[in-house]
């Protein structure tokens, strides 16, 4: 088995060693700082849609509670028709509520990639430390 010899001292090949791994590590972090930020991007663009798109709705919705309002007053007292159109929309707005925030967490906003991409090189590392 022929073997390989290096020329460089040991000190010279540690300085080699930190320089490749802190020249790592940045080009890591500018991999996170990208990847949160494209994130972060196409978030903002969706909440102003879902802003947009919820105003709308809000306009549509009041009118038609409006109806049923309008429509309820005819079999019972105006005042009445109008606290149990309230109620129902709060429950069923609470309801809604709830299990959105259940959905909603930090690991949409996880940066993916980087994060493999970090695991790879960490095991890379120490298969050369071996």
């Amino acid at each position: 088995m022929s073997e390989m010899m290096d020329s460089r001292t040991i000190p010279e090949v540690i300085s080699a060693v930190a320089s490749d791994l802190a020249n790592l590590v940045r080009k890591e972090s500018e991999l996170v700082r990208t990847e949160v930020s494209e994130k972060i991007s196409a978030a903002g663009k969706a909440g102003a849609s879902m802003g947009l798109g919820a105003a709308l709705l809000l306009g549509g919705y009041l009118c038609l509670l409006a109806a049923i309002v309008l429509g309820l007053s005819h079999v019972m007292d105006p005042a009445w028709a109008a606290l149990l159109v309230a109620v129902v929309t709060s429950l069923v707005g609470y309801t809604v509520i709830k299990g959105a925030t259940k959905k909603v967490s930090g690991q949409a906003l996880t940066p993916d990639r980087s994060t493999r991409q970090i695991q790879k090189d960490a095991q890379l590392v120490k298969e050369q430390v071996r």
